[in-house]
């Protein structure tokens, strides 16, 4: 099964320090196929884009870090197309 360029945005209960946001990032970098990583410290959420496993991604996080919730999963193309139309549409 092929996987599709997506982007996931997972909010992170007990993110409220630097050595939770380290280990958040380690164990997300360790899952095959990730592409970039973004943390939001004030928001507790964490967004990654890449072809990876989702639901494995989300085991190894709640392994290291505990209670996790999957805000959204959106194709990443999706995503540009997006701000694309939104930036078209201010222009007008």
């Amino acid at each position: 099964m092929a996987q599709i360029l997506q982007k996931v945005v997972l909010k992170i209960m007990t993110m409220d320090d630097e050595k939770t946001k380290q280990k958040a990032i380690e164990a997300v970098a360790d899952v095959y196929g990730v592409d970039s990583i973004a943390v939001d410290l004030k928001e507790q959420k964490l967004t990654v884009i890449g072809e990876m496993d989702t639901i494995a991604m989300a085991k190894k996080l709640i392994k290291k870090i505990g209670k996790i919730d999957i805000v959204s999963v959106v194709p990443a193309k999706e995503e540009k197309k997006l701000a694309a139309d939104q930036k078209k549409e201010e222009k007008k």
